[in-house]
């Protein structure tokens, strides 16, 4: 496939209708599609802020679709509505999403001061899910040198203060595993070459993948053998074991973004002709061996969660179909959730961009897959999120970047959607500063 970029007017959305947007292009070097991600533009319509008619960006709706909205006000679902996981309570349905911050400066995998302050102020802003960033569970998995980690006990007790402060705070801690492969050893903010993989002799490294195929303008990787994959999976489950003795509530395996198991599941970037490659059955192996594998370490009664990028938004790629099909044995594997994103897996693609743009991709996956969703990105007004919650299209949200320009979101989301100040999330030292 060339590097062309694609749009709407030429890529078959699979029963989305995305009319007259402007998209936002996925550098061909850049390696990173997170919330938090340098050198994403997204450019917006003149129109995404006005009603359009027909079908626009919306999902063709199933029969089941948005449960909630024949409740009556009182009783309906709504953003500060406590959600329930296994033995999990979440005290609301307004969560942070995994952001790599990029900060754990001695290039050692531990978490810091910052991080401390960054998650903590968050769970006193009335976050009811704390998902700590991309936390690698190899130190070639980081996506950059420096990236926190959880590929050695020694880092257990860096992160176990973070996780009590959070909560201390009345948040649930959650982390996100990750693996990063080709995206691996790339540059950020404190380390320079931004947007482009770190030579070895600044501290970067060989990547791997499961084909010997480039991302964009990054170094190639090699192709993993079967017992590398192997190891790979069970490094997975060795770092979930230790975020349980670090105290985190909930694990998100981390699936999307164009990171190792997203590559796995994409046609695009997994040229195998083993077991994990070829049809979406084989594809799907690696991702459903380490959902096993965390599944198998973790307490039955910690929820599991999933992130997936719903589409590639690429022709002949990953789409909404297999995220559906996927969805399905993650949930008879033992996941309780999705965390529904999209793009990540090609450079140069053209990604149509709105206000609720990937909503509609939560929405699906929760009616067709019958699995808790959350929907994320693009996220950033307290009646907005409240309406994507209520009217069932995702059961929860994230908030991403509103989240770092305003780590008390969820309180001021709470005064504009009339909450009490006696039933929002404040801590009771702060009661008397509320809206």
């Amino acid at each position: 496939m060339d590097s062309d970029t694609l749009t709407h007017e030429n890529f078959d959305f699979r029963g989305f209708d995305v009319p007259e947007l402007k998209a936002v292009t996925l550098a061909a070097s850049g390696p990173n599609t997170d919330d938090s991600a340098p050198g994403i533009t997204l450019e917006h319509s003149d129109k995404a802020g006005k009603k359009s008619g027909g079908k626009a960006g919306r999902a063709k709706k199933g029969k089941n679709v948005s449960k909630e909205t024949g409740k009556s006000k009182k009783n309906r679902v709504g953003l500060f509505t406590p959600m329930g996981l296994r033995d999990v309570t979440v005290r609301n349905r307004i969560w942070l999403p995994p952001m790599c911050t990029y900060s754990a400066f001695a290039r050692d995998g531990k978490p810091t001061p910052f991080h401390y302050q960054h998650y903590v102020s968050r769970a006193f802003g009335g976050f009811g899910l704390i998902i700590a960033e991309a936390t690698a569970v190899a130190p070639e998995g980081r996506i950059s040198p420096c990236d926190v980690g959880l590929w050695e006990d020694g880092q257990i007790d860096a992160w176990r203060w973070i996780v009590d402060g959070i909560r201390n705070a009345g948040a649930v801690p959650a982390i996100q595993l990750n693996h990063a492969d080709r995206k691996a050893s790339t540059g950020c903010f404190a380390v320079g070459y931004e947007g482009q993989s770190v030579p070895e002799e600044a501290g970067g490294w060989p990547t791997v993948a499961p084909s010997a195929i480039a991302f964009g303008g990054l170094n190639k990787p090699r192709e993993l053998s079967v017992d590398e994959i192997h190891g790979i999976v069970g490094a997975f489950a060795a770092a979930a074991g230790r975020a349980v003795s670090a105290g985190f509530q909930a694990i998100e395996i981390h699936a999307a973004h164009g990171y190792l198991i997203s590559e796995f599941l994409d046609p695009l970037s997994n040229e195998r002709t083993d077991e994990y490659g070829g049809d979406l059955q084989g594809r799907a192996r690696f991702l459903l061996e380490v959902v096993d594998a965390v599944r198998a370490t973790i307490p039955e009664s910690m929820p599991l969660l999933v992130r997936i990028s719903a589409t590639d938004w690429a022709a002949g790629g990953w789409d909404l179909d297999q995220t559906i099909v996927v969805s399905k044995l993650l949930k008879e594997h033992g996941v309780d959730l999705v965390d529904v994103s999209t793009g990540g897996i090609m450079a140069g693609v053209s990604i149509p961009v709105k206000s609720n743009y990937q909503v509609p991709f939560a929405e699906q996956v929760r009616v067709k897959a019958e699995i808790p969703t959350t929907a994320v990105c693009l996220i950033t007004k307290p009646k907005q999120a409240d309406k994507i919650v209520s009217r069932g299209e995702a059961d929860a949200v994230e908030i991403g970047r509103a989240a770092l320009r305003d780590p008390y979101w969820p309180l001021r989301a709470a005064n504009k959607l009339g909450i009490p100040a006696t039933e929002a999330p404040y801590q009771p030292q702060y009661i008397r500063g509320a809206y």
